[in-house]
């Protein structure tokens, strides 16, 4: 295994552990309130819960070494907030909401576009851990539900309101729930409004990157739990007549997402009938996962909070017998393990199924499903004791009973653990690494989401809370049993080389431990002995570190675990050899593994101590024994009492010393052999050796730590002798790193230790000249300074830590650091010298945590406990009880630190400042002097981030425009006490410290100034990088960072994760509350470095930045803009403030690198999205880089091309519609006056309200303007003669974003578009096609919308359409047949029915000469500017012209192209649709001619008729994009207008389609083409963006072509197959686009395909197979009269759904009936495959294997029955290849479909009749395979009935005559017993070695010679299946069978074969516990093994 595998996979294992506290977590970024809050109550009162919140909130808030706000402060910010909060709300001011949202919420923005107002982390008021009062709460997610329901919002506002609605509802699996549905109650119909325009967008508007669905479905998921159970009946009635065929895998989402988990009696039923019927992956994923969580939900039944909507339990959890069998099919369907002899048989259809659904939004709803999470669910939630207890004992097999009994209960009295029983041993031979394979992750997955749902299941039931009745509790034997059955497969996957599943194995481990470490850990112990003995085997020395890695926390302590104590020692000394530099991947394994040991004990020798310390445990203490105890030696059987563990812990300690030793030895060693020190970062090799060094340190951290005091002395002695006596240039860092260990746990003595020693070694060296050498740049380290630079590395480790330490040594550390910053010269001498200042200043100042040991610091002081301390091993503790000692600075180390600022800072900035007076002389020196006295000023102010706290900055320039936007509404930080050393102003102290700092940052202001100014060039470089770091240091050293707060969350996930068995476990080790504290206070930190107010000199500084940003330098540049976005992310408004300088440096006359400095500023994401939504910069933005073109350089180009196209990305309608929201807000104004009523402190100012509502209103008059003028300028620029190409299609692409649907564009942008769709350049043509068809689509809008909701919530509606009810679907369809002239409408979707109808749907009248229309009177000059262009002489023929070039691109296709089908098809419906009325009038009529007449489509039809008869293939694609497009576009034309067009296009078809060549038929088809899939690429192809445009048309409207198209002669005896195929094809497009509408024709087509099915040509069988296939779907409809009446008919029907009619019963008995006669006339080869026979099989098998990968597939099951017998015959057709091949495949195909439980019984009583019946060996030897595969699919919901058939036919089988059937028998039998049999097993053994030993083989002449041999082969057979049954266990009555099998190891053949083959696979199985399995055989069985794999032959 790799480095980096073994890397990946223990940092798989921590990531995994994750889950083992709060099982999932949220999908955002945002973290987990869990880390910093307080726990949870439970309470059922309210109040009551609020005050214990707050009790528990206290411990927490005690922890901080500083007194932290109380509650009543905090609830009066929260107030403040929501205040202000709901003013914006009001105002519609969405723009000023945003980042208050972020005051309350943590927010993640990485690409935020409120950058002014927020930031990429910013801290919330909720992460501060107060509780909220629950009505607060409620009302909050009322508020933020709304918002989430406004139509016209952009997204990413949507998102972020989504995030803070789930932040405040805290749904995580697992997790308390803060509010319940007595909290709170919403309605799902504004939420299902907004959802729709997503679910299914107008074709035209389809964004494909928009994923507001899929944050809606979120918002809907999280909300479900609240929606009222009453509306489940309403919800049902929406939903269920939505889903059809196509919408199938956006209804099920819908269904999933909606439905309340309450009462969920009145939808399971048609939700499993609905799953039955469909054969898809996401539908499973989907209700798989649904299941899972009603089980969870309902898991006390009627006792659970929903109360009388709660679910009662049935036959197994809340389901019934046949739900749990259908459940348990899918879960066992989902493992897809390989079955049978296919390699591939364990894969099904249904993702194959989804990609065949029409719907092409269905891509668009993505979510990541768990679905072994949601099957673990499943069985766990399930589990009680609901049946007969099953006994051990096999039953009795009654006397001359021929069949074996079944065996009655269930394994500890649990239906569902027995079906989890019999899963597990199905696939344990999975779990093997020998069998890795693609299952091998989900395997593992399944098995670790089993153990954590059970862990936390068995733990939620012991709270005193827990609802769960004791009737549907986890009993100790449930729990036992369930921890057996895991136990073997887990402990195979241990060593799985697959990471993923190695470490899934490793967590499943460590769950299981939690339950049942008696089972557990002695397994696990012997495997990790033999692993970390084994030298020469890695993989497993790996694999064992990283399992006793989770598991160490059992191990140590003895409540857990009592046993695992002794062993301690000696693992500790087995995993030192890991430690090896040569395999950094076992090293880091071998440190974790002592890491997580180290953080439960304590490192002293107990050897003398006799136990005499008390510790209650819990635990009953046995009796004083006075013998010497047994079990010494690991393996003993004794087992041992607790004292006498006790005796042999306090004994294996005396060992820890050798250890201790040992230990760093070994760490001395890995130092010695890293590779050098050096790179820009000065790391130590590559990633894996900084990784390996990284755990080190770790452990040594945690090893120092927890040293008691007399090895901590041998340990400091042993590294004192080291370090004094060597130098290691390779190891300057990592033995740094080593002494700060030694620091962190004892500092003072580690100091008074190693100070002296450096101090006098670091002063002889800079007497001898080390660090001499002036450099100011990084490089390789000087051999001669290498003893300094290891003496500077000891320092910074001493000095470190324990600020109070160094105060007796303050003289000589002050003197030490001025001779460094002195004399160091070389750039790694000075900043080495910077690190050490800048760590002995962080010690000395900063707030910290002194200890991390596992015991508080009293008690490990204690006596007692030091001579007892391994009764206190892995000890945990309540918050309560945590005592934490902090470090913060005391007066005399205030003293220390203003002592370093005066003799250090202040002298080094004064040489810095005379370094300014004259930088133009500057030499090589005063560079030199520069950089380093710079850098040791900078390092004295890194660390002080915290010493003072700075004053309210007097903030000069605000950017703010009063005109619109108001002071007091400006986000503001939350100022709460952080332990800040000074904070008092009139404190001399502070006033000192804060004029150091500003004289620091006035000459790092001059430095820049004059550096930037300077003509010193590269020489100069180093100084400028140096002044940008000391800018960044003092605008950003303030508080803590990012990285500060990442680090600390990431070090308290770690310890949780590793530590907490379960998400609701309160008590948990000591470090997990020390880590908590510490993040505690450090988020208190980070929240004072954010919201900071610019003062004039931050203002100036960040100038400066802006400048060094757009330097001409890269490396300057570089450094610059790190600095400057993080600065923009911390000062308020200061984008605001920079981008007028970066916009000037766009503009003439500035150098290339300047320009492309400044755009890279501008391509930030932060910025740009900042810059667009800002009034002020908007318009600025998108000009300046449009006006980038004088600039010819490449690079500076390619950076203009980036910003457009992120400017695209952040430019759309709703980013504008958001800024000016004027739309109706009822709801949310509802919702916020609810909220408002819960304020007691703040109410909203009536003054400031009207103020911002007045302002808001300036603001969107502003924005308007803002937006007109951006297009004016943005259009000036593309209508320039002067203006390059590429930026035309720049300025093209932005405005096509700038259009909007509710404001009309100026009409030259039309006119622009227009004239755009004939340039000479493909790219722009295309953004005009793109941005005209929107432009006229935005005309339908604001014509046909009625207000504003209607246009965003795409609820505008056309005057031709309208809503009709259906009385009576029967009728309706009939009427649909019939001529418009008399059913009055179209029905153009028919988007209900399938399964129930609807009450209304939506129609179309026709368009006729007197229709009224109201045409927006804005868009008139649009449509008026755009008629002129078109209208020109030539336009047209111009526009085909070019569509009729050949395209330049190599891999072009001759498809249609949908942009300008698209365009043709808006210009017909749009333009031709409305520029015919009167556009003077608002009420005209539709009159063919009276302002244009039919000149413009007649003329389009002139150059149609050119093109399309025209030889060149091109233009013949031109033409039919030109035609298809009118035709589309001609959906509502008047009736005269559109028949003329019909009749043209009639008089035409038939040339069309007798033209039609092979390569022209990729595009003509396509004409005649609704959705078309082809099974072959030589005649068509699939084109989905296309299929989207050409569906959904009332075949009445294409009357001319459906009747062609039907009248077209389908000739099967003709001699072109090409001919043959356009005819089948055009039916297969009608078929496919008809849908139900070509109902009335099927049977005649049915009749004709199927009686044509013959046919010699394969591609045209595979026409008419796929024919079927969509008749098929068409004509399976259920269509109930209403959805009452379909819920009805699924509770009480059988068969609701009608899949088991058999749509074709009648056709396929006739060609069953002649298949018999067809086989007798088969044709002899090599013509057989022209026999009848063969033809139609093919057909037959061709719709099977078709079918079954489609979504109906199941409709294909009635008809197995009756074609099973003839398939398998088939498949003996050895003489036809492709008959057999085909066969075989689908019998597998069918084997593996999940049946209808009703068709279980039948199927495979089939297959047990054809394989006894048959006279035939082969149709065994075929039926064999696919039997296996159908049992084991249906395993879980087999009765006994049908094992004892399977068993009775296999065996039978094992006595056949060919060998070859008897072997496969055999392999199916070794299955079937291990899953099935096992009860068997005795009665198996006892008929097979009677028949062995009864059976002699005569003479090879004598004539019963051959039926001997059979018998005896059956019954070594038999044996040897018995034997192979159990691969990887020996159990009790296998090893006698040895002594059977041995005497016939030298019989003939096919005997002595098969036992060889069977000890073969024996031993490869089992050599991995040989060692163990060898224990159970005698010498005698052991010799009968050897003999039976070599015989007594050489050649045997």
């Amino acid at each position: 295994m790799s480095v980096q595998t073994q890397s990946h996979q223990l940092e798989g294992i921590l990531g995994t552990l994750k889950e083992l506290g709060d099982q999932e977590f949220a999908k955002s970024t945002m973290p987990e309130e869990d880390e910093v809050s307080f726990a949870e109550a439970t309470d059922e009162s309210s109040q009551s819960t609020y005050e214990k919140q707050v009790e528990s909130l206290q411990a927490y808030l005690k922890a901080l070494p500083y007194e932290c706000e109380s509650p009543e402060e905090m609830q009066r910010i929260l107030e403040r907030i929501i205040s202000t909060i709901c003013t914006a709300a009001k105002a519609k001011n969405w723009m000023v909401l945003a980042p208050w949202d972020g005051v309350l919420q943590w927010r993640v923005h990485l690409t935020t576009r409120f950058r002014s107002l927020s930031y990429f982390y910013s801290y919330s008021w909720l992460l501060l851990g107060y509780p909220v009062h629950k009505p607060t709460r409620a009302k909050l997610v009322s508020l933020y539900y709304e918002l989430c329901c406004l139509p016209g919002i952009e997204v990413r506002m949507t998102r972020s309101w989504a995030d803070m609605l789930s932040r405040l509802l805290s749904n995580k699996s697992g997790a308390f729930r803060k509010l319940e549905t007595a909290d709170l109650q919403l309605s799902w119909k504004p939420l299902w409004r907004a959802l729709q325009k997503e679910l299914w967008p107008k074709a035209s508007a389809a964004d494909p990157q928009r994923n507001l669905v899929n944050i809606l479905l979120y918002v809907a998921e999280q909300c479900k739990r609240y929606y009222p159970a009453e509306d489940i009946p309403e919800m049902l009635n929406t939903f269920i007549p939505t889903l059809t065929h196509d919408t199938l895998l956006i209804t099920i989402p819908v269904l999933t997402s909606f439905l309340p988990p309450a009462n969920a009696n009145l939808y399971l039923p048609a939700i499993f009938r609905i799953w039955e019927a469909f054969n898809s992956s996401i539908v499973d994923d989907r209700l798989l996962e649904m299941c899972g969580d009603l089980a969870e939900e309902h898991v006390a039944g009627k006792a659970g909070i929903a109360g009388e909507y709660s679910m009662e339990w049935q036959d197994v959890g809340i389901w019934t017998q046949s739900q749990w069998s259908f459940l348990t099919g899918k879960a066992l369907g989902s493992l897809s393990v390989p079955i049978g002899m296919m390699k591939n048989s364990g894969l099904n259809t249904t993702q194959h199924a989804d990609l065949a659904i029409k719907d092409l939004h269905r891509a668009k709803i993505k979510k990541s499903i768990n679905r072994m999470a949601a099957i673990a669910k499943l069985f766990v939630y399930s589990m009680r004791v609901d049946g007969e207890l099953r006994q051990d004992s096999p039953p009795a097999r009654s006397s001359g009973a021929s069949a074996f009994p079944n065996q009655s209960g269930f394994i500890a009295g649990s239906r569902a653990l027995n079906t989890l029983e019999r899963l597990i041993d199905s696939t344990e031979t999975f779990f093997h690494p020998s069998n890795l394979g693609n299952w091998t992750p989900g395997l593992t997955s399944l098995a670790q989401r089993l153990s954590l749902e059970f862990l936390r299941r068995y733990k939620e039931q012991e709270q005193p809370t827990s609802l769960v009745p004791e009737s549907h509790r986890l009993t100790p034997q449930i729990r036992r049993q369930f921890v057996k059955i895991l136990r073997t497969p887990v402990l195979l996957a241990m060593f799985s080389k697959d990471a993923n599943s190695a470490v899934y194995a490793a967590s499943t481990l460590r769950s299981l431990a939690f339950l049942e470490p008696d089972l557990i850990m002695p397994e696990l112990l012997e495997r990790a002995y033999g692993g970390l003995e084994v030298v020469n085997e890695t993989h497993r020395t790996t694999a064992v570190l990283s399992a006793l890695s989770v598991v160490a926390g059992q191990l140590v302590t003895e409540r857990i675990w009592l046993g695992g104590q002794k062993h301690l020692v000696p693992l500790l000394e087995l995993c030192l050899p890991g430690i090896d530099l040569n395999d950094p991947g076992k090293t880091i394994c071998a440190a974790k593994f002592i890491n997580n040991v180290m953080m439960n004990v304590k490192i002293g020798d107990l050897s003398a101590s006799h136990g005499t310390g008390t510790f209650d445990d819990g635990m009953e203490v046995d009796e004083q024994v006075d013998h010497i105890p047994d079990g010494t030696e690991y393996g003993g059987p004794a087992v041992l009492s607790r004292e006498e563990e006790r005796s042999l812990t306090r004994d294996s300690t005396s060992a820890f010393a050798d250890w201790v030793v040992t230990l760093f030895g070994r760490v001395f060693s890995l130092y010695e052999n890293l590779p050098e020190e050096g790179g820009k970062k000065n790391t130590t090799g590559g990633k894996s050796e900084e990784a390996a060094l990284a755990s080190i340190k770790s452990m040594l951290d945690l090893v120092c730590q927890h040293l008691s005091e007399p090895l901590f002395d041998l340990v400091l002695k042993l590294v004192y002798d080291y370090g004094t006596t060597n130098a290691k240039s390779n190891a300057v860092r990592a033995f740094g790193q080593l002494i700060g260990c030694l620091s962190k746990s004892r500092p003072q003595k580690t100091i008074d230790k190693f100070l002296p020693f450096c101090i006098a070694q670091i002063e002889e060296e800079l007497a001898h000249g080390a660090s001499s050498i002036r450099t100011t740049s990084t490089h390789a380290a000087i051999p001669s300074d290498t003893t300094l630079h290891w003496n500077l590395s000891i320092l910074r480790g001493c000095l470190g830590y324990g600020g109070s330490a160094m105060l007796k040594h303050k003289t000589e550390i002050v003197r030490v650091l001025k001779l460094l910053v002195e004399k160091t010269k070389t750039e790694r001498g000075y900043t080495s010298t910077g690190r050490l200042i800048t760590r002995i200043l962080g010690a000395i100042n900063s707030v910290y945590a002194l200890s991390s040991r596992f015991v508080n610091d009293d008690e490990w002081n204690d006596s007692v406990f030091e001579g007892s301390h391994n009764l206190h091993w892995g000890k945990v503790y309540n918050p309560k009880d945590i005592v934490t000692n902090w470090h913060r600075p005391s007066v005399e180390e205030v003293d220390f630190v203003l002592e370093i600022l005066e003799t250090i800072q202040k002298p080094t900035l004064d040489i810095v400042e005379s370094l300014l007076a004259d930088t133009s002389r500057w030499d090589s020196v005063a560079r030199n002097d520069f950089c380093r006295y710079l850098h040791a000023c900078r390092s004295v102010w890194m660390p002080l981030t915290t010493f003072i706290k700075l004053p309210q900055a007097n903030v000069v320039n605000p950017c703010i425009t009063e005109a619109y936007e108001i002071q007091a509404m400006l986000v503001s930080a939350i100022d709460v006490n952080c332990g800040f050393t000074l904070t008092d102003p009139q404190d001399p102290r502070y006033q000192r410290v804060l004029g150091y700092r500003e004289r620091f940052g006035q000459v790092i202001l001059r430095a820049a100034s004059l550096l930037r100014q300077n003509t010193g060039g590269e020489d100069h470089l180093d100084a400028v990088i140096t002044v940008t770091r000391s800018i960044d240091t003092y605008l950003l050293g303030y508080g803590a960072s990012r990285g500060d707060y990442e680090q600390h969350q990431k070090a308290y996930r770690a310890v949780r994760d590793l530590t907490k068995a379960w998400t609701g476990q309160t008590e948990v080790s000591r470090i997990v509350y020390l880590k908590r504290a510490q993040l505690f206070h450090i988020s208190r930190v980070y929240m004072q470095s954010l919201f900071r107010g610019r003062s004039e000199l931050d203002d100036k500084l960040i100038m400066e930045l802006v400048e060094l940003s757009i330097s001409q330098y890269s490396r300057t540049r570089r450094q610059a803009q790190s600095t400057l976005f993080n600065v923009t992310v911390h000062y308020m408004r200061s984008t605001r403030l920079i981008l007028p300088r970066v916009f000037d440096a766009l503009g003439k006359g500035n150098d290339p690198d300047r320009m492309k400095g400044a755009l890279y500023v501008l391509w930030n994401k932060g910025t740009a999205a900042y810059a667009l939504a800002d009034q002020e910069l908007h318009k600025s933005y998108l000009v300046k880089v449009l006006e980038c073109q004088h600039e010819e350089k490449p690079s500076v180009q390619k950076m203009v091309n980036n910003v457009a196209v992120e400017s695209c990305s952040q430019v759309n309608e709703e980013q504008i519609h958001t800024d000016t929201y004027d739309d109706d807000i009822s709801r949310v104004d509802a919702a916020v006056d609810d909220l408002i009523s819960e304020l007691t402190s703040t109410s909203i100012d009536a003054t400031l309200l009207k103020e911002v509502i007045e302002k808001t209103r300036l603001r969107h008059a502003k924005r308007h303007a803002v937006w007109s003028d951006t297009v004016t300028a943005i259009l000036d620029i593309a209508l320039r003669p002067t203006t390059h190409w590429r930026y035309v299609l720049l300025a093209a692409r932005l405005l096509t974003h700038l259009l909007r649907r509710d404001v009309a564009p100026p009409p030259a942008v039309a006119k622009f578009f227009a004239e755009q769709l004939v340039s000479p350049q493909p790219p722009i043509r295309a953004q005009a096609q793109v941005a005209v068809c929107r432009l006229l689509h935005h005309v339908k809008i604001r014509s046909f919308s009625r207000s504003a909701a209607d246009r965003w919530f795409a609820e505008w509606k056309n005057p031709l359409r309208k809503t009709i009810d259906i009385n009576n679907a029967e009728s309706f369809l009939q009427l649909l047949q019939k001529p418009v002239s008399e059913s009055g409408y179209f029905v153009d979707k028919l988007e209900t029915g399938f399964l129930a109808w609807a009450k209304t749907i939506t129609v179309y009248t026709p368009g006729d000469n007197n229709t009224p229309v109201s045409l927006d009177p804005s868009s008139t000059p649009v449509l008026q500017a755009i008629h002129n262009v078109l209208s020109q002489d030539g336009f047209i023929s111009q526009l085909a012209s070019l569509w009729g070039q050949e395209s330049g691109k190599s891999n072009a296709t001759l498809a249609l192209r949908t942009e300008n089908v698209l365009v043709i098809k808006y210009i017909g419906n749009e333009f031709c649709f409305i520029l015919l009325y009167d556009i003077l009038n608002a009420r005209v009529l539709y009159q063919t001619g009276k302002v244009f007449g039919f000149a413009p489509i007649e003329r389009m039809l002139e150059v149609t008729d050119t093109l399309i008869f025209d030889p060149d293939k091109f233009k013949q694609r031109a033409g039919a994009e030109i035609l298809l497009g009118t035709l589309r576009g001609s959906k509502h034309w008047p009736k005269n207008t559109s028949d003329k067009v019909w009749e043209w296009v009639a008089n035409r078809l038939g040339s069309i389609y007798a033209q039609i060549k092979p390569d022209t038929a990729v595009f003509w088809q396509h004409l005649f083409s609704v959705r078309h899939i082809t099974p072959s690429p030589s005649c068509t192809q699939l084109l989905n963006d296309l299929q989207e445009q050409l569906t959904n048309r009332d075949p009445r409207r294409n009357q001319v072509l459906v009747d062609w198209m039907l009248r077209i002669p389908i000739d099967f005896s003709g001699e072109s197959a090409f001919e043959m195929m356009k005819s089948v094809t055009l039916i297969n497009s009608l078929v496919d686009g008809l849908e139900v509408f070509f109902n009335p024709h099927a049977p005649r087509y049915i009749d004709m395909f199927f009686s044509n099915a013959n046919t010699d040509y394969a591609e045209v069988r595979a026409y008419l197979c796929h024919n079927l296939l969509l008749m098929q779907r068409n004509l399976w409809r259920p269509g109930y009269e209403s959805t009452e009446s379909f819920l009805r008919a699924c509770r009480e029907s059988s068969d609701p759904l009608q899949i088991r009619q058999g749509i074709y019963r009648e056709q396929l008995g006739k060609i069953i009936e002649k298949f018999p006669q067809w086989r007798e006339e088969r044709l002899p080869p090599p013509r057989v495959s022209q026999s009848q026979y063969d033809k139609v099989g093919l057909a037959i098998l061709s719709w099977i294997w078709l079918s079954s990968y489609s979504p109906s597939a199941h409709l294909i099951i009635p008809y197995i029955v009756p074609l099973l017998p003839e398939i398998l015959r088939m498949s003996e057709q050895s003489d036809s290849p492709e008959l057999q091949a085909y066969s075989s495949g689908v019998l597998y195909i069918l084997s593996a479909l999940t049946p209808l439980p009703d068709y279980v019984d039948p199927i495979l009583d089939k297959f047990v009749e054809i394989i006894e019946s048959s006279s035939s060996w082969k149709t065994r030897l075929h039926g064999l395979p696919a039997l296996v595969i159908f049992f084991y699919r249906n395993l879980l919901s087999l009765t006994p009935d049908h094992v004892s058939k399977v068993t009775r036919v296999l065996l039978e089988c094992l006595s056949n005559e060919n060998v070859e059937v008897r072997e496969m028998a055999s392999k199916v039998l070794s299955g079937v017993i291990k899953t099935t049999q096992r009860h068997n097993i005795i009665p198996l053994k006892n008929r097979f070695v009677a028949l062995a030993k009864k059976t002699k083989l005569p003479d090879r002449r004598d004539p019963g010679y051959a039926a001997a041999l059979r018998t005896l082969h059956s019954a070594i057979l038999g044996v040897c299946s018995l034997v192979e049954s159990f691969p990887y266990s020996v159990e009790p009555w296998l090893p006698p069978l040895t002594e059977v099998l041995a005497p016939h190891a030298t019989d003939p053949p096919p005997i002595s074969t098969t036992i060889r083959n069977c000890a073969s696979e024996f031993k490869k199985t089992h050599q991995d516990t040989w060692h163990k399995d060898q224990l159970a055989f005698d010498e005698d069985q052991l010799q009968s093994l050897s003999t039976m794999l070599v015989g007594t032959s050489y050649y045997a």
